[in-house]
């Protein structure tokens, strides 16, 4: 045991002692699995150069299994369905949530977490990859999930719960993971030009991730999906912009528009003030679900409406935002935040994009574990909500297979 392994023991001991059991069992699960997290508040983003480094010795993804693997005979995955969270007990967190069983968040799911990387003309990002247990009737849907600063793969896993939630729908999730050799705070470089292109920087990287997962674990091509936190949000958008063709939808918590900064500076406003208009928007739109709290003091809630402004002019003939909300709903979490959910149409009747204005909400994954990095479980479910929107968005087939 290193250094960094002892004093993350004994600071999980002093925790337990306290009676603070989630935040134990979540540092110990971090220190096992990757290198430490040093918590600290967000903060803007740092400036940062990619590097092409030295690729990690990850062994290669494992081909897709056979049908019929692992799945005892006549049980299949019809889809994604609700799943079901769970909380620390009332002891443990001094309230407890009407209809959800008091138990450990943290729970270890049955399937797998695996380290690999990827490497291309751009540099080498790692990464890590939940393969939910026993699958094998078809090909699964892939998730794409893109950490927020500070945070990496092993952090953003446990505060959102998306590898429970692969585990009980069968689906893959795929946490590409930022250095900080590319940025010092591991911020996603999602405000600098050289990284919002096309088969450039580090949205090749995320690309070249998401190819490499769906090509050796046979994922569905029609059901693949991008999502992200904070700056991972921003570049979440990035990639939705730059490769309509890869992903079927996007989600974006607590982020900012594509193209809405061009260096560090611009970045600090738009995070205070919102997008500028100058900010294009994508060619292409694809369906996108934001969440967004506004008591957000980190990113301005200005820019959950931006995304949507740019959706909204990106499917509009003449490219501005007129589109009317279709719906708007209200709804209150028992013992938790109010929320308010819009969504928009396209004049035909396709959704366009779902918005969740979480209200009294800050900068965190809303419905997250308790004492995770950046959540409020106080808030509806982001993640259960983002995968039903997901599922409900699957992209069309290409012509190749239309042929067949």
């Amino acid at each position: 045991m290193d250094a960094r392994q002892m004093a993350a023991m004994a600071e999980a001991t002093r925790l337990t002692r306290q009676g603070r059991l989630i935040e134990a069992t979540a540092l110990i699960q971090q220190t096992l699995a990757s290198p430490a997290v040093t918590p600290r508040p967000p903060d803007a983003p740092s400036a940062g150069q990619e590097t092409s480094g030295t690729p990690a010795r990850y062994p290669a993804p494992s081909p897709a299994p056979r049908a019929g693997e692992g799945t005892p005979p006549g049980q299949a995955h019809s889809g994604w369905i609700t799943r079901r969270r769970t909380v620390p007990s009332r002891a443990a967190r001094g309230l407890r949530r009407p209809g959800r069983p008091a138990a450990l968040a943290m729970k270890r799911s049955p399937g797998r977490f695996e380290a690999f990387s990827y490497t291309n003309a751009a540099g080498t990002r790692t990464y890590r990859l939940y393969v939910p247990a026993g699958h094998g009737g078809g090909p699964l849907p892939l998730v794409v999930m893109l950490h927020g600063g500070t945070q990496d793969a092993a952090a953003f896993a446990a505060a959102t719960g998306m590898n429970d939630l692969a585990e009980r729908q069968a689906f893959l999730v795929a946490y590409p993971e930022q250095p900080s050799s590319a940025n010092p705070g591991k911020y996603w470089n999602w405000f600098a030009p050289s990284h919002q292109r096309r088969d450039a920087g580090e949205p090749s990287l995320i690309a070249g991730i998401t190819r490499q997962v769906t090509d050796r674990y046979g994922a569905d091509a029609t059901r693949v999906y991008v999502a992200g936190f904070s700056a991972g949000g921003a570049m979440a958008a990035v990639m939705a912009a730059a490769y309509p063709d890869l992903y079927a939808a996007v989600g974006v918590h607590s982020g900012l528009p594509y193209a809405a900064a061009g260096d560090v500076a611009s970045a600090f406003a738009a995070m205070k003030q919102g997008p500028p208009r100058s900010a294009r928007p994508p060619a292409r739109p694809l369906p996108l679900i934001v969440f967004h709290g506004d008591r957000d003091a980190t990113v301005t809630p200005a820019n959950a409406a931006g995304l949507i402004d740019h959706v909204l002019a990106a499917a509009s003939p003449d490219r501005h935002p007129g589109t009317p909300p279709a719906a708007v709903t209200r709804g209150q979490v028992t013992g938790g935040h109010a929320y308010t959910r819009t969504c928009y149409q396209d004049p035909v009747g396709a959704v366009l994009a779902e918005r969740w204005t979480i209200h009294q909400g800050g900068h965190a994954w809303s419905g997250g574990i308790p004492h995770g990095s950046y959540t409020d479980p106080r808030g509806p479910d982001a993640s259960a909500e983002f995968i039903r929107f997901f599922y409900q968005h699957p992209a069309d087939p290409p012509p190749e297979r239309l042929r067949q």
